[in-house]
């Protein structure tokens, strides 16, 4: 079997990529790194430098005979700004992937996100069936949304989509690095936390489910792969343990996530970026954002493990690879 996943040196992607040569399968990936990425370092792996966005290049790489498309890559920005550029790559890109994978009968994985599910409470766990709202529409969100629409009446069509969910995802194989950023800043001050919750996954165990998918996904079927359900300020402190440093001594009350998010707002106005704090990121992080995975575990045999355990092995493998501080101790 041959898989084609785009993304493949991103936190996600090359977790998937080294699970699937584990499993002896061919790989290739779509990237806009070459293969000399040292993401790529010791894999057997066929790079097409190729922006997803460039239709006619992408079409040539359909040339080559996959049997799988796992669709990873993704713009990722928390804020208002770029919603165009951001709809280019993660609405446009998924068009054409989807289009390319059709004419040729190969299966597809869309990879959304669970900030596309409706925002649930700490009495209400979200699963796939659940409706209703709440999602902060900014830049990631909508473009993201946008995407899986596109895999939704891709599958209402015919084709085989299967659309997977994962949380936020802390482990190893972080090259660039995605959540490790919030590690690399926890090593820092830290006195508060943001007042919402997430589902915290391991990208190993993500990327296990989505290879079991090719076989096991229903086609047209959303699958959450999540994990333990915890509190920021929880998420903060444990982090912070694995760092070797004090947590966070609460969460960020109403009048502080007000005043962060305007601070951050005002600033990127005049700037050519938007801050990391922003309105949005502050509204976002400030959610119960709790999911069940059930369906997964039961149709694709996904083990999510502890959360500890993710987050240890994601502090080892950023300080190995210099992309954390070792600490000094005496």
């Amino acid at each position: 079997m041959r898989i084609l996943i785009t993304g493949a040196n991103g936190l996600l992607g090359n977790n998937i990529a080294r699970l699937a040569q584990d499993r002896g399968l061919s790989i290739a990936s779509i990237s806009r790194s070459d293969g000399a990425n040292r993401a790529f370092r010791g894999m057997d792996i066929e790079v097409f430098p190729v922006n997803l966005v460039d239709r006619r290049r992408l079409a040539t790489v359909f040339e080559n005979q996959f049997d799988v498309v796992i669709h990873c890559a993704a713009s990722i920005h928390i804020g208002w700004k770029f919603v165009e550029q951001g709809m280019q790559v993660n609405r446009d890109g998924t068009q054409y992937l989807l289009e390319e994978a059709g004419k040729r009968g190969i299966k597809f994985i869309h990879v959304s996100t669970v900030n596309t599910l409706p925002v649930g409470t700490r009495d209400l766990i979200v699963d796939e069936e659940t409706k209703g709202g709440g999602q902060i529409l900014c830049n990631y969100v909508v473009t993201k949304m946008a995407a899986e629409r596109l895999a939704v009446a891709a599958a209402a069509a015919g084709q085989d989509v299967v659309i997977v969910h994962p949380g936020f995802m802390v482990g190893p194989w972080d090259w660039k690095p995605s959540s490790g950023r919030m590690l690399q800043a926890l090593q820092g001050f830290a006195p508060v936390s943001p007042s919402g919750g997430c589902t915290v996954c391991d990208p190993r165990d993500v990327a296990e489910a989505i290879l079991n998918a090719i076989d096991r996904g229903v086609s047209g079927r959303h699958y959450i792969l999540g994990g333990e359900n915890m509190m920021y300020l929880d998420l903060w402190r444990r982090i912070c343990e694995a760092l070797g440093k004090k947590g966070p001594l609460t969460y960020m009350r109403s009048p502080g996530r007000i005043l962060a998010g305007t601070i951050g707002d005002v600033i990127s106005r005049f700037t050519k970026q938007e801050l990391d704090i922003n309105s949005a990121a502050i509204r976002i992080s400030s959610q119960i954002q709790w999911f069940s995975s059930q369906r997964a575990i039961t149709e694709l045999g996904y083990k999510p493990r502890p959360a500890i355990d993710s987050i240890r092995d994601a502090v080892a493998w950023l300080r190995e690879n210099n992309l954390l501080k070792v600490p000094v101790h005496g």
